[in-house]
């Protein structure tokens, strides 16, 4: 049988070795951490969520990243350190704006594609990821940004998300322990939540099991593709019939090494897991999963004793710090909200999310014959994973045996 390298353990790597091991390739996985999702899949948000599904390329958010440049406890930070990369991410960014509409209908079929091939990996491996189908609860402030929700919501429906509005008396009904100044709200049924990393460990556990090989703790180090194979040196050279480059914000360099451009710029979400320790904070904590358009703040309940909350948005190059102003406002958030929820137990984090200028995955091949893609999925490589993996896997098989039928995601479109 044809053998295939995967480059990264995180979710979109691991979702990809299980679409190509179910088409009866032979897999290897490779990833520089010890263990699968150490990275950007460690400790999200926590949300399967469609119904955030809208892309970032709007003037309104180059307007609000210029007002929020010199304040570092923005949701958008920008650091003003000029740098190629920055410069040329951020102008393909801007160039891509004409197609914010065109883009977010996409990534929203994507997204509802992409639970078919969850429920079949979580189904087949049996993995427990404290997964709720608990749906998701948008929440607004303002009257402007209730407005700007109902447009989003229309470019969902297009994508075929079903989405339904609330009033304020509704959204306190659905979730009874929220507290704020709300004036209404969106609610998405079909929306899950789930620990990223609880997921794709045990996944890839499972793949161990069915004879797929893990390769972890030991960096590639240089790429070749010649006449008869790809050639991945890591300790030592070892050939492949093809490659999946799924390495999160590594992607770029690997991409560079094959000959091919993928413009991935390391965009740092930061997360805090409140650690629900009492009884009476497990009461007073939300059960349903959160999303705050205003502060882009999500939350998730990951089981009885976990809160997770995560937001931001910062540009500042590979930098992996935690720093203090950008975990605060998570904190408070928590505690403005959900004021009787103890705060005392919090475990910071922080990640790089692999986003591309126009905010979608780069899926295909690459300019060479044997090099795929399936990185830069963003803020949604956990909603979106299983459906871009699916169709990495036909675009391999194509190549491969000539059947190139995804799964799921043509039986969804």
């Amino acid at each position: 049988m044809p053998s295939i390298a995967v480059l990264g353990a995180g979710i979109t790597g691991v979702t990809t070795a299980y679409s190509l091991y179910v088409r009866g390739f032979d897999v290897t996985v490779f990833d520089r951490q010890r263990y699968a999702g150490m990275e950007t899949s460690f400790a999200n948000g926590g949300q399967l969520s469609a119904s955030n599904a809208e892309v970032w390329n709007q003037w309104s958010t180059v307007l609000k990243g210029l007002k929020w440049m010199l304040q570092g406890d923005a949701p958008l930070f920008v650091n003003p350190r000029p740098g190629w990369h920055k410069v040329s991410w951020m102008t393909e960014f801007l160039a891509n704006i004409p197609r914010y509409k065109t883009n977010t209908i996409k990534t929203a079929g994507m997204a509802v594609a992409a639970r078919a091939g969850l429920a079949e990996m979580a189904e087949k491996s049996g993995v427990d990821f404290d997964f709720s189908p608990a749906g998701i609860l948008h929440f607004y402030k303002t009257e402007k940004d209730l407005t700007h929700a109902r447009m989003v919501n229309g470019l969902l429906a297009e994508g075929g998300l079903e989405r339904h509005e609330l009033t304020v008396d509704e959204v306190m009904a659905r979730e009874p322990a929220l507290r704020g100044d709300i004036i209404g709200g969106f609610w998405t049924e079909s929306d899950s939540t789930g620990d990223i990393h609880k997921f794709t460990m045990g996944l890839a556990d499972w793949l161990k099991k069915q004879g797929v090989v893990f390769k972890l703790g030991a960096p590639v180090t240089d790429l070749h593709v010649r006449d008869d194979g790809v050639y991945v040196e890591c300790n030592h050279e070892e050939r492949f019939d093809g490659i999946v480059v799924s390495a999160g914000v590594a992607s770029r360099k690997f991409a560079h090494m094959l000959g091919d451009r993928v413009n991935i710029y390391p965009v740092k979400g930061y997360s805090i897991t409140v650690n629900l320790d009492d009884a009476a904070s497990q009461a007073a904590a939300p059960n349903t999963s959160l999303l705050d358009d205003k502060a882009k703040i999500v939350s998730s309940r990951l089981g009885k004793t976990r809160l997770r909350i995560a937001g931001t948005a910062e540009f500042n190059g590979e930098n992996r710090d935690i720093l203090d102003r950008r975990v605060r406002p998570l904190i408070k958030w928590c505690e403005e909200h959900f004021p009787d929820v103890s705060t005392e137990n919090c475990i910071p984090w922080a990640g790089l999310r692999p986003m591309m200028p126009n905010m979608m995955p780069r899926v295909g091949p690459g300019k060479k014959d044997r090099v795929f893609y399936n990185t830069g999925h963003g803020h949604l490589g956990w909603t979106l994973s299983p459906a871009t993996a699916d169709t990495i896997g036909a675009v391999v098989a194509a190549r491969f045996k000539g059947n190139s039928m995804p799964l799921h995601t043509l039986k969804s479109a």
